[in-house]
């Protein structure tokens, strides 16, 4: 990831990482992070509970869980713009604040719609907070190779936080009701908020023009209207329903206006340009297809763990911990392996690694295998992780170095779109395998064998209320629909990974360390200024290094 950002920060401030609190600074950063990427899958393992609680209809249930990150990836853009011109801190602070009250509506919502509100405030919030904290950590860590490990830190977080959420939603549904998934977040949020305003520095980004908050909005319009109507497509809606096909083509259109108003703007809000690099386009592509595969497989092998094989919501956090730890040795590994096999050795290895876990993990039936379930779930979180670190360096070191904030930004709206999309696609394509099965049992009668089709949830509940032979039937073919459509999405998610593969073909063979260099200087096969003949980043003398800690250049 290299790219360079020229921060203004105020002068009255001493310079960003000059202090020994940027270790603090770290932690403060990280934890937000990890709060956002959480709140995507805390909720996974408690959809059973909140189903029976507040007895949600299908549609209302894929926007509980879908809301939060397809808000939170639609307003990145628009905030972390606005953190430029109003103040970085500014914006994360707010966002704090909104996060933590969102939170506590959410924990005591008493109908379906309130939660769905709710959860889109918090992703309102997650949208203020993720843009400044990688632009305050560049600002922070002038030394170099500070900034990679943190780097590295940091990206371990974003990737393990999605994979953190079943764990601790687990355990708080062992000992409280669902509700407490949300709450965890007020006393970190009350933390965070005065350490934040003592420790994090202002700084204000210098880009010209002004701030074209109408293409944002008009962006997240078009996305909402797009995944809505494919949420009403997996939902088993008529494809010429109005309420599909208007929702559809408005999106589209919006969209289309979006990229139209963009490329005429002398000043966009996203350069659409940097998409011409074939590298740039691939990286992103394959950040929403890592992504796509990680949460959407999440949700439905939560559900497997707990409707399938009687698991509690603990016992299913604890299976699915191997994943994040395996994650977050990819994630402080990948600095390395990128340097050493470059991104698309990297990236087509972590895709294909992927692959074979997802395939490994069709083995998956109505009895629990352990041992199965245990390697699935290491090859998953090392694959996917192994594959968002080198697609996300590659994104960045494509992009022209006085776009960089752009391209961050750019970089976690796909991160946070895959994980919408992933969980509406393979949610889609796991209800369309399910339903039939569950709607064709003998003996029960048509608006049973209807709601049984909706969800596994609700063909146990169904199965409770005829008893008898007919409820036992239900119930059996019930859970071997869903164990076959879990087999139909994970074939479905295993041929998206390996055509991630072969996109991952068009990365750069080689790690690029240094910044694009100017007219006149190396290319390739000697060291350009700034490295040494091995290729790693030569340490900054003094005179740079006082420089960069007044205005710093930040690589990635």
């Amino acid at each position: 990831m290299s790219g360079t950002t020229t921060a203004a920060v105020r002068p009255r401030r001493r310079a960003p990482g000059a202090g020994a609190n940027r270790w603090v600074v770290l932690v403060v950063l990280c934890v937000s992070l990890l709060l956002v990427a959480l709140d995507a899958t805390v909720l996974h393992v408690a959809v059973p509970a909140v189903t029976e609680d507040l007895k949600p209809g299908a549609i209302e249930l894929l926007w509980i869980v879908d809301v939060y990150p397809l808000v939170c990836a639609s307003l990145l853009i628009l905030f972390g713009t606005l953190g430029d011109r109003v103040g970085r801190r500014r914006v994360l602070l707010l966002g704090y604040a909104l996060f933590g009250v969102a939170s506590a509506v959410a924990a005591f919502a008493p109908t379906a719609e309130t939660l769905i509100a709710a959860r889109a405030l918090l992703g309102v919030g997650g949208a203020m907070i993720m843009p400044a904290t990688l632009s305050i950590l560049r600002q922070v860590f002038p030394d170099r190779r500070e900034r990679a490990l943190a780097i590295g830190v940091w990206s371990a977080v974003a990737a393990v936080g999605a994979a953190v959420g079943p764990l601790l939603g687990g355990f708080l549904l062992e000992h409280f009701w669902w509700g407490a998934v949300f709450l965890v977040n007020i006393p970190l949020m009350l933390v965070s908020l005065p350490v934040g305003r003592m420790l994090l520095p202002e700084s204000r980004g210098d880009r010209e023009g002004p701030w074209d908050v109408t293409g944002a909005l008009m962006a997240a319009a078009g996305l909402f209207g797009v995944v809505f109507g494919v949420k009403r497509l997996g939902g088993g809606e008529a494809v010429a329903s109005p309420l599909t096909v208007l929702p559809l083509l408005t999106g589209a259109a919006l969209l289309l206006f979006f990229v139209r108003r963009q490329r005429r703007l002398p000043h966009p809000l996203v350069d659409l340009r940097m998409f011409r690099r074939p590298a740039f386009s691939t990286s992103v592509g394959c950040i929403v297809l890592a992504m796509l595969a990680l949460v959407g497989l999440e949700l439905i092998a939560a559900q497997y763990l707990q409707l399938v094989l009687g698991l509690s919501p603990l016992q299913t956090g604890l299976r699915l911990l191997p994943l994040t730890l395996a994650a977050m040795a990819a994630g402080l590994a990948g600095a390395r392996m990128l340097r050493r096999f470059g991104p698309r050795r990297m990236v087509c290895f972590g895709f294909c690694l992927t692959a074979a876990a997802v395939l490994t993990l069709t083995g998956m039936g109505g009895t629990d295998d352990p041992t199965l379930l245990l390697a699935g779930f290491v090859l998953l979180g090392f694959g996917l992780e192994t594959t968002l670190f080198g697609a996300y360096e590659s994104m960045l070191s494509e992009a022209p170095a006085d776009q960089a904030g752009g391209a961050a930004a750019i970089g976690e709206t796909s991160y946070q779109l895959g994980a919408g999309i992933g969980i509406a696609l393979l949610g889609s394509v796991m209800n369309a395998a399910y339903a039939p099965g569950a709607r064709s049992v003998p003996g029960v009668p048509r608006p049973a064998s209807d709601a049984a089709g909706h969800s596994l949830g609700e063909a146990y509940e169904v199965a409770g209320r005829l008893g008898g032979p007919a409820g036992a039937a239900l119930r059996r073919a019930a859970r071997d629909s869903f164990v076959h459509g879990l087999h139909v999405t994970l074939l479905v998610s295993a041929g998206l990974l390996l055509l991630g593969a072969v996109m991952a073909l068009r990365l750069p063979w080689l790690m690029q360390c240094g910044d694009e260099p100017a007219a006149g200087e190396p290319t390739g096969g000697e060291p350009a200024a700034g490295e040494s003949a091995g290729g790693e980043p030569a340490l900054p003398s003094p005179r740079e290094a006082e420089a960069a800690a007044g205005k710093p250049r930040v690589t990635a």
